[in-house]
């Protein structure tokens, strides 16, 4: 038999949380606004270069009531909520967006598209990886498709995953950060051949903020 904390974590109503925290949305269509963040612990891509790897393991992290968290959001000024991760799709997200959007908050997801799309949002930024195919469900949904710049190869597999969004979403490239100064004058030139695209840059790192 499942326990209470077995079924409220997958029922949505509790999620293990990394941390959360109020800053600057530093890369993606919508950097440079404020927002709060909340990170979901939990992922199983495994991408080599992930910067948050502490954030993989789900049982490290406190499972924590969704009344708590929107309590925490509550208390600061932010209009957008971004829910990230870890991957924050291994869970189900409908009962977290919907409280939020009824409080009035704007709801963005960061999700590589491993797996199925849950949850009601106002953004949707996806960002997927080599290491773990996207589910078909995010294809349509995606208001961003944030496309990671790690090597050369990584322009073909950003057009690949560019045909199948949808054709009113945004088209990023990003340079992961240990090589942004060798990638990004392949990115420049890139987007100036390929006008279709914008670059995307993790400014929040050049701020120093979180």
């Amino acid at each position: 038999m499942l326990t209470v904390e077995i079924k409220a974590k997958r029922s949505g109503e509790t999620l293990p949380i990394m941390e959360s925290f109020y800053t600057i949305q530093g890369e993606g269509f919508h950097s440079g606004k404020a927002a709060y963040f909340i990170r979901v612990g939990g992922c199983d891509v495994g991408c080599v270069w992930c910067d948050v790897k502490e954030s993989w393991e789900a049982a490290k992290h406190p499972n924590t009531p969704i009344s708590q968290l929107i309590s925490e959001v509550k208390q600061t000024k932010t209009e957008i909520v971004v829910i990230t991760g870890g991957e924050p799709l291994m869970y189900d997200m409908n009962p977290l967006t919907e409280v939020l959007q009824s409080a009035g908050y704007q709801t963005n997801i960061e999700t590589s598209g491993a797996y199925p799309m849950s949850g009601n949002w106002n953004w949707v930024c996806f960002s997927p990886k080599k290491f773990k195919a996207p589910h078909e469900s995010i294809y349509a949904a995606a208001d961003e498709l944030k496309a990671i710049i790690f090597n050369k190869s990584d322009f073909k597999f950003a057009e690949e995953h560019a045909a199948l969004v949808n054709e009113n979403c945004h088209l990023l490239l990003q340079p992961e950060w240990s090589v942004r100064e060798k990638m990004m004058p392949f990115i420049v030139d890139y987007v100036k051949e390929n006008p279709h695209w914008k670059v995307s840059l993790q400014t929040h790192k050049y701020m120093g903020v979180e």
